[in-house]
């Protein structure tokens, strides 16, 4: 029987020719299929699901105060049974549920929680686990393959692909904090998929899956991978993220080369700054929407991460030299940062 059918001229079919195929289409789509099942395959077996339940606050239930309240997505980091998630999944969890990809079942305990970045650290007991690779958010590039894969229900994961659609984005937490440098990503991100990972065609972990806005149908968003690593290993460390604060929003620039030779900018990319909030240390330093910062203190600013690495609480409280592009010019600032606005909104 033939495999295709193609209309005679009176409209009949005919089966004894079939049909035409673009053969470069073909293996256009192949390609695409190939590398987004190679990499559902490599990375499912470490995507769990994550039930939690809470003896207090509106999402408990008052009857069984440890039945579950809400679910989500994570990811095995480390074969030790560290697991990456969202800080709105776990956030005051009176008790965590993890399902693994085969169907083993785990409680599990909270590591650390940082609801200014949306990010948590969890763990079970365990070894030999599957761990997915962590890739590099900086060699993200707007338009790349972009697959988002989470496990809402315990039994199968869910698999969606799509494209980078732009990076920089800035996504406010559940605390009021901006989170800077986001993946947007139009990859649909799935009930119950927040926390999963977003990863690319080689199946490393490129972002953190967390958020997508309802009313703007395909629009989703992930923390970029390097923001997580770091906030992830201060979680693992110290059970917290302590950092200072300056108040503003910011994303990643390159710099114009004339101003990296001019100046002797010792790196090619920058922190643009989208906004200061009012009263804030960056506004009392003199810090301005529009500038580029590309040093604090001694150390170059190539981007968010190395801002976010270097504000810790060692920088509190102690005044700050701030060197900014601002149009054509150099300028030399002071900050003092504190971290009076992070407790606020704890």
């Amino acid at each position: 029987m033939p495999s295709s059918l193609e209309l005679v001229s009176d409209g009949r079919l005919d089966s004894s020719r079939p049909l035409s195929h673009d053969s470069s289409d073909d293996r256009l789509f192949d390609a695409y299929s190939r590398a987004v099942t190679g990499a559902a395959e490599s990375v499912s077996p470490a995507v769990v699901n994550i039930e939690v339940a809470h003896a207090i606050g509106p999402r408990s239930n008052p009857r069984n105060p440890d039945a579950p309240a809400g679910s989500g997505s994570g990811f095995i980091v480390a074969p030790d049974g560290y697991i990456i998630t969202n800080s709105h999944v776990v956030h005051r969890a009176s008790r965590i549920s993890v399902t693994l990809s085969d169907g083993r079942k785990s409680d599990a305990q909270l590591i650390g929680d940082d609801p200014e970045t949306d990010l948590a650290v969890i763990r079970i007991s365990g070894s030999n686990l599957a761990a997915v690779p962590l890739g590099d958010s900086q060699e993200i590039r707007v338009g790349q393959l972009a697959i988002a894969i989470g496990n809402p229900y315990g039994f199968q994961c869910t698999v969606t692909a799509g494209v980078v659609s732009a990076l920089g984005r800035s996504l406010r937490a559940g605390s009021g904090r901006l989170i800077d440098n986001v993946i947007q990503t139009d990859a649909a991100l799935n009930p119950g998929n927040s926390g999963g990972p977003l990863v690319n065609s080689r199946g490393e972990v490129i972002g953190v899956n967390t958020a997508i806005i309802l009313p703007a149908q395909g629009i989703c968003f992930a923390i970029a991978i390097n923001s997580a690593k770091l906030v992830a290993g201060h979680l693992i460390k110290d059970g917290k993220i302590s950092r200072g604060y300056i108040g503003i929003a910011g994303h990643n620039v390159e710099l114009p080369r004339r101003f990296v030779r001019f100046y002797r900018l010792p790196a090619e990319t920058a922190v643009r700054v989208a906004s200061v909030e009012a009263n804030s240390p960056a506004a009392v330093g003199g810090i301005k929407q529009g500038d580029q910062i590309v040093r604090l203190g001694e150390t170059p600013i190539a981007g968010i991460d190395d801002l976010q690495r270097h504000l810790t609480m060692s920088q509190v409280g102690v005044r700050t030299p701030v060197t900014v592009i601002r149009g054509t010019e150099k300028l030399e600032l002071e900050i003092v940062p504190s971290e009076a606005a992070h407790k606020q909104r704890e």
